[in-house]
């Protein structure tokens, strides 16, 4: 297996102006012809290498000649073709073949029911024709399609559309031409039979069409994903000035998709989940990931596309930064419309949302084999560097340089950065640089936050010294080389700037302070009574913070704290408190009680930031806390976050009663955060009721008019064992909404209480609708058993493992890259006590010991056996 380094980059030797493309378009065998036009960059003679595979050359020659190169003047390997000794510039030649429909590891172009589809990113193109398929690789493209016209009616490529015609014998032909240089990775073709929702808005006096390409019995989901791409074209242009640049834009929705979406140049691919809603079949989770991943995906057609990345090793460049950008974009999309204060909540809910997800699963892919920079030094297989860490924590760097400069000032490098690198594929160092200069603020420590690895860990102590009336925080801030850092002998790691905002409760200061050395001291005035210290304020950074608060202070915290984040972090603190400090009995003392019931009953605070309060830290996150003490039980882990549930029911049994009559719908469905918050908070209140009121679930589940409060009472009904009948009407009626059904799967697979969940499992991979499953079906029912049912999953006999191995050998079979994201459910197997570790361990070498294990799958695996 290849190690590729970041330290090895050089520029590829040929610019290529122009490429010009020509698919005749069939499932079983696509032929593609390739003009590609190449100009050496320096006088000094070198091959051409051109990236190929999965693909065979039907035909080469040079400069328009009918006579093909002799087979002495290249040469061909399973990667690669080789021109030896091409001339200065000209024009290459290139006919090759492709079966799109042998195709399941859906890189490249592949079929998806009657339709043929592309996905490029990262390594994908070199699938369908020779090309240097790399990021900075910039081409014009012009491309031609052709296609049956009854087959594949609907043609489209990235760009503007050029020319449509008839064909002899049935065919048609459709060009485009993209007037931007792009990399390879953003070129995209779709054919297929779709209906389209379009729509023409107006920007600048010029008009643009904007087009969602579906399943014809999909369409009137599609208005949602309409109205997400309008409101993101409306806050691009409003927040950066950016506009949208082409004459239209296209999102194509597929099932058959291994990421959430893909932003090839004005023609953005997506996986259906993530633009298919209706409140029948949508949950309010769901409208939120369309509108998120819309703005996602459209955002990139300047943070990554109109500015690409200079190589694969700066992929953060570009998802850190859009990633900051759509949570920027929904935050002021929940916030809109509200009052100041309302406002204000519905962003802190938002904040602590992403913030959640970092602290559970990015910190700890932080601490675990694969833990690597947001900016890499090395890499195996591409595909695998898609991660929480590329993409959460390279949002929350992003974040910090808004923190350290201000709105305005975050403004201002960003329009630097546009002005210097339009067209160009560029690195994380140019954009810090962008921010830099365009403030004159020195950022080259910050700079660290690219190279290292791991959660930093921020320790504080305090000093109140009552004669002087002054109050001392003392910050120590560490990181320990983890990951691939450990090889790294005697490695110590430089202070990292880490922008701490910091307030005193008890006093008027607020302030925001720049941690640079191992060690420091800041010393307050005029401080007349011992203060509460809320730490990392908004979670300024992605740090760890520890401080050995009290329970009066946490206490103190989550009534008092004007911060959002920290009084919602403070409540949890107590919940894990409970949890991991002794997991025979978690205790809630009659105190912290007073404080839940205040919290829960403050009409003040928003249902959705009630919701949030409430809701316990998840099972992989505390067990991250359990973890750095002690070896791991999973299943004790798991009873003491139930009962810990359990006496939060029963103390609270009278609130959450009336909460859930309270906030009882008063009208129709409609998809907006206040709402949302309202069913959050009556859903969670069910869960505490259902014991006590078993028949409000099938009450609410028969009278729900949308998918968030039917599936919810479906949920329910599980974990109290009142599922048989529910789930067969589930499945009843939505037996044809493929998405709907994937919310079934899980609900089952995820059922910490089925007794007999082996027998489930095989009943439900035997069952029809789990036929020939696409990426989503895998991830309802295995990722969400291996992932979301620890109960089970982590069975004492080694089951959950077993079933473990055995479906990543199945899948990677046929998708290695989905295969891969499944492997790393183990990662963390030496964190466990035993019989867990050993059986986590027998269970990875058998992944690793099998043939033809793909490359995806072996670096995953053979990085967490060591």
């Amino acid at each position: 297996m290849t190690t590729h380094l970041r330290s090895d980059y050089t520029p590829f030797p040929y610019d290529i102006p122009t490429t010009d493309l020509l698919f005749d378009l069939k499932p079983e065998l696509t032929t593609v012809t390739l003009w590609l036009e190449f100009e050496r960059k320096n006088d000094e003679p070198v091959p051409l290498v051109l990236n190929g595979e999965h693909i065979t050359l039907q035909f080469i020659s040079l400069n328009n000649e009918e006579t093909p190169l002799d087979p002495s003047e290249y040469t061909v390997t399973d990667s690669t073709l080789t021109l030896h000794n091409p001339p200065e510039s000209g024009m290459l030649h290139i006919i090759t073949t492709c079966t799109p429909n042998t195709n399941t590891s859906l890189s490249g172009l592949f079929t998806t029911g009657v339709h043929l589809m592309t996905q490029c990113e990262a390594e994908g193109f070199r699938r369908m024709a020779y090309f240097p398929d790399r990021p900075d690789v910039l081409s014009t493209y012009t491309v031609e399609l052709i296609a049956d016209k009854a087959a594949f009616p609907v043609l489209l490529s990235n760009g503007n559309l050029i020319e449509t015609r008839d064909l002899p014998n049935g065919g048609h032909m459709v060009t485009w031409h993209d007037p931007f240089p792009k990399p390879s990775y953003l070129f995209a073709v779709v054919a297929g039979q779709l209906a389209c929702l379009e729509e023409t808005i107006t920007q600048d006096g010029a008009e643009k069409l904007l087009q969602v390409y579906v399943e014809p019995h999909d369409l009137p989901k599609a208005q949602f994903a309409m109205d997400s791409l309008k409101a993101s074209i409306r806050w691009d242009k409003a927040r950066f000035g950016l506009p949208l640049d082409l004459e239209r834009f296209m999102i194509v929705a597929t099932s058959d998709f291994n990421m959430g979406a893909m932003e090839n140049k004005g023609l953005n691919i997506f996986n259906t989940k993530f633009v298919l809603a209706h409140p029948e079949t949508a949950t309010d989770v769901d409208f939120e990931g369309v509108e998120a991943v819309v703005g996602h995906e459209y955002f990139h057609n300047w943070t990554g596309n109109r500015v690409t990345c200079q190589d694969w090793f700066q992929l953060s460049l570009k998802e850190g930064l859009t990633v900051y950008r759509d949570q920027e974009f929904s935050s002021d999309q929940l916030a809109e419309g509200l009052s100041p204060d309302a406002a204000t909540s519905a962003r802190a809910v938002k904040r602590i949302d992403d913030v959640a997800m970092l602290r559970t699963a990015q910190f700890m892919e932080d601490a675990g084999p694969m833990a690597h920079p947001i900016r890499p030094n090395a890499y195996e297989e591409i595909n695998n560097f898609y991660t929480m860490t590329v993409y959460e924590k390279g949002a929350e760097v992003v974040r910090m340089y808004e923190t350290l400069l201000g709105r305005d000032g975050f403004r201002r490098g960003m329009d630097l950065y546009f002005k210097r690198h339009d067209g160009q594929a560029v690195t994380c160092d140019d954009f810090r640089a962008a921010m830099a200069d365009a403030n004159q603020a020195d950022l080259t420590q910050f700079g660290r936050w690219y190279e290292q690895a791991g959660t930093p860990t921020v320790r504080v102590t305090s000093e109140f010294d009552a004669n002087a009336q002054t109050y001392t925080l003392h910050f120590a801030q560490s990181n320990p080389p983890v990951g691939i850092e450990l090889k790294e002998a005697n490695l110590i790691k430089a202070p990292l700037h880490i922008p701490l905002r910091v307030a005193l409760l008890g006093t008027d200061i607020d302030t925001l302070i720049e941690l640079k050395q191992a060690n420091e001291s800041i010393t307050f005035e005029n401080i007349t009574a011992e203060p509460t210290p809320s730490l990392n304020r908004n979670f300024s950074a992605p740090v760890s913070i520890e401080y050995d608060y009290s329970d009066d202070q946490l206490a103190t915290l989550a009534a008092t704290d004007t911060d959002a984040f920290n009084r919602w972090d403070a409540v949890q603190q107590i919940f894990a408190r409970a949890i991991v400090a002794d997991m025979l009995e978690p205790v809630f003392s009659h105190e912290q009680f007073d404080t839940f019931r205040s919290l829960l009953t403050d009409e003040s605070l928003s249902p959705a930031y009630r919701a949030q309060l409430f809701t316990l830290p998840s099972f992989s996150y505390l067990a991250q806390l359990v973890s750095k003490c002690e070896p791991l039980d999973p299943q004790k882990l798991f009873a003491a976050r139930e009962r810990a549930s359990r006496a939060l029911s029963k103390q609270l049994q009278i609130e959450w009663q009336s909460l859930y009559s309270t906030l009882e719908p008063k009208t129709a469905y409609a998809y907006n955060g206040v709402a949302a918050g309202e069913r959050a908070l009556r859903n969670l209140a069910l869960r505490h009721i259902s014991s006590a009121k078993p028949d409000t679930t099938t009450t609410q589940y028969a009278a729900a008019d949308n998918m968030t409060d039917r599936i919810a009472a479906l949920t329910t009904a599980i974990h109290e064992g009142q599922d048989e009948a529910l789930l067969n009407d589930f499945y009843n009626r939505f037996e044809k909404e493929a998405l709907v059904i994937d919310k079934w799967f899980t609900a089952q697979a995820a059922n910490p209480h089925d007794a007999n969940i082996t027998a489930t499992l095989q009943k439900l991979l035997a069952h029809p609708a789990f036929t020939n499953p696409n990426p989503n079906r895998l991830r309802s029912l295995v990722f969400a058993f291996c992932n979301a049912n620890p109960a089970h999953f982590h069975a004492t006999d080694g089951s959950g493992y077993r079933f473990w191995a055995e479906q990543v050998l199945a899948i990677d079979a046929k998708n290695p890259q989905v295969a891969s994201r499944l492997a790393r459910t183990l990662e963390q197997w030496r964190t466990y006590a035993e019989p867990y570790q050993s059986l986590m361990r027998e269970a990875l070498q058998t992944v690793f010991n099998a043939p033809n294990l793909s490359q995806d799958v072996r670096e995953i695996v053979g990085k967490a056996l060591g």
